[in-house]
Parts: C-alpha cells; sequence; structure tokens
C-alpha cells in the first residue's frame, strides 16, 4: 500500500512527538510491505512567525493532497500570555477543522495496569476504564455568530449555534461505534438550562429511536457527567457531546490513564482524518528530549486504522506501546526516577513493532 501523509509538526513538542510517530510509522511501511510518503506543512506559531498566518494556504493545499494528516501541537507562551494578540495559533486549528470538514473528534480514553498507580485516582475506580468520547468540532460557543466586544470593551460575548444535520452526523458516528462496542451512547449536553442542548437532546433522541433502537442511549446533564468521570468511569461506552463539553471533559478524563502524554485523538468528517495527541505544546519541555511520544505514536496507530484499514498494523503499534509501558520504557512523567528521552522510547517502540511483525511471519 501507498499513502501519502501531511506532517503539521506545529509548535513547542510538537515536532518532537511527530518525529517518533514518523518513526513508528516506517517501521510499520518496512515491516507490512507499505510506502508512507510525507509533506510537512507549517501551522500554529511557527506559520505566524514564518508567513502571519497560522494555518496558511500552502498548508491547506499539503493537506487536501494527503491521505491522513498527523499533527503535533500548537501553542506559544508569546500569544498565550498576550490577550492583545489579534493572530493566535488556536485560530489556526480551529479554521483548519472547519475547511478540513473535520466535524467530529474522537477521543478513546483507557487505563493501563501498570500505570494505575500514575493516575490521581484510586486503582479501584480507574482500572478497566474504557470508554470513547465523541466530540462535535466545528459548532457551538467555539464557532458561532455574533460574537465580540462592546466598544468601550467591557462587555464580551459569545453565540451558540447548531443545526440539526451537524448533530446527526456525528451522532451517526457515534452509534456506528457503539455497536462496534458495548452497545451504549451516553448523551452529555445541559438540556435543562441551554436552548442548543435541548435540540441536540430532541434530534439525538429521534434519530436513536429511528435508525440505531437496538442501541441502549442514556443522557447526562454536563456538570453530572464531569462528576461521573470521576466517580465511575467504568460506566461509559461512547459518550456523545457537543464542541465546548466535549474539550472539557475529554481533558477531565485523561487524569484516568496516569498521563496527558498517552492520549490519542482523530478528527474525521469529510473522508480526510487527522490524528493528533491530545496533549498541547508543553513549551517549557521543547528540546529537552522529554516529551511522552506515546500519545502521538497512539495517534498514528488511529491513523492506521481509521483512514488506512491497516488493523493488523494499528494493533501492532498499540501491542509495542503498552509493551513499552510493561517493561519500563517510558518517559519522565510515567516514571521520574527510571526514565528514557522521547528519542529513545520512539526508537524502542519501534523496534518491537519490527519484532512484532517477525513473531507473526
Amino acid at each position: 500500500m501507498k499513502k501519502h501523509i501531511a506532517l503539521l509538526s506545529g509548535d513547542g513538542i510538537g515536532p518532537e512527538v511527530a518525529k517518533q510517530a514518523v518513526k513508528v510509522l516506517n517501521a510499520v511501511a518496512d515491516s507490512f510491505g507499505h510506502e508512507f510518503t510525507y509533506e510537512e506543512g507549517l501551522v500554529g506559531a511557527v506559520a505566524i512567525d514564518e508567513t502571519g498566518d497560522p494555518f496558511p494556504d500552502s498548508t491547506y493545499q499539503v493537506c487536501k493532497k494527503s491521505d491522513a494528516v498527523l499533527f503535533g501541537a500548537i501553542g506559544d507562551p508569546k500569544y498565550d500570555n498576550d490577550p492583545t494578540a489579534k493572530v493566535r495559533p488556536e485560530q489556526g486549528l480551529l479554521r483548519m477543522r472547519k475547511m478540513l470538514g473535520l466535524f467530529a473528534n474522537i477521543r478513546p480514553v483507557a487505563s493501563y495496569k501498570i500505570l494505575e498507580e500514575a493516575s490521581p485516582l484510586k486503582n479501584h475506580i480507574v482500572s478497566g476504564t474504557d470508554f470513547v468520547v465523541f466530540r462535535e468540532l466545528t459548532g457551538g460557543l467555539y464557532f458561532g455568530q455574533p460574537r465580540g466586544r462592546s466598544e468601550d470593551g467591557k462587555t464580551a460575548f459569545e453565540t451558540s449555534v447548531y443545526t440539526d444535520e451537524e448533530i446527526i452526523r456525528i451522532s451517526k458516528l457515534a452509534f456506528e461505534a457503539a455497536r462496534k462496542r458495548r452497545n451504549k451512547v451516553t448523551l452529555v449536553d445541559k438540556a435543562n438550562v441551554l436552548v442548543t442542548s435541548r435540540l441536540w437532546r430532541e434530534v439525538v433522541t429521534k434519530f436513536h429511536k429511528e435508525h440505531f433502537a437496538d442501541v441502549e442511549l442514556d443522557f447526562l446533564f454536563v456538570d453530572n457527567a464531569a462528576m461521573q468521570i470521576i466517580l465511575n468511569p467504568r460506566n461509559f461506552d461512547v459518550i456523545l457531546t457537543e464542541n465546548l463539553f466535549g474539550d472539557i471533559v475529554t481533558d477531565e478524563a485523561s487524569v484516568i490513564a496516569g498521563s496527558l502524554g498517552l492520549l490519542p485523538s482523530a478528527s474525521m468528517g469529510s473522508g480526510l482524518g487527522l490524528y493528533e495527541p491530545i496533549h498541547g505544546s508543553y513549551p517549557q519541555a521543547a528540546g529537552q528530549n522529554i516529551a511522552n511520544p506515546m500519545a502521538s505514536i497512539l495517534s498514528a496507530a488511529m491513523l492506521l486504522e481509521m483512514s488506512f484499514d491497516l488493523v493488523e498494523e494499528a494493533n501492532a503499534v498499540r501491542a509495542a506501546v503498552e509493551e513499552a509501558m510493561n517493561t519500563g520504557i517510558v518517559t519522565k512523567d510515567i516514571n521520574p526516577d527510571k526514565f528514557l528521552g522521547t528519542e529513545e522510547v520512539g526508537d524502542k517502540i519501534a523496534e518491537m513493532v519490527k519484532a512484532k511483525s517477525r513473531q507473526k511471519a
């Protein structure tokens, strides 16, 4: 199989962790007889510095002619700490999602036995956790118009807008995923207060009844859902929610795994998939060879499975990551007393992928 991948490394630790994901993808290509080529594009703060635009048209064209997009991270303190900045790295991410039609963000959350001590939650709570969040990505407060500030600067406002079509298209993905898992979807909303949430509940209920009546559907207000994720995360299978709520609960759920550096994600929509770790650019760690590359590597596994339909190859990558954790091949965030660097962890996981393919041969 020959595939072309857009590589958007971005800012901070993005280039370091994306490099390890490419290293593992190349190990997959060598071991399973595929050919992956890469084309780089600027995004985020580095793109602003170079072009004045956080998502320049040249990067958009790189993405459009690719079979999938591997993304690192964006963000830089010189923009984060300047509330007057007119152009920000995050604007590029939002525009990229919109322009590429990436309306669904998919974030799996799972506990690893070897790392349960690393979670701030107790072992008996996190053990056995395995759920996935489907977050709507191109609507709601992040995109709704009108938005802005009053002339005197003392009033600010955003508008949350959703249509039934936007709700249905991500609901379909969530219900289809549930059928392949444990057959349960939980809609997270705030229907007791918000008009948009009431639309979500009405549309999802009707769509469920007409097309997915075999799947269990329940509902939680977002404040209760946030509490239940901490109290009983094993109770969830597929969480379906809107943009802002999804942003919040997925970061909350990241503590279950014990490290943000372990959680991958996929953004899907019009056919092109974008894959990225859920962590930010972590500029304090940039260039120090201490960033955890596992989330980026696991994002590459999602790329293999979801965009290229290479399930065996994706599972080989996941198995290599788990073996690495089980044998102590981890970065400082996982084990501050005995750890390897970013590059070394990437090398080891790539070697494990090759070893696993030889075992099957």
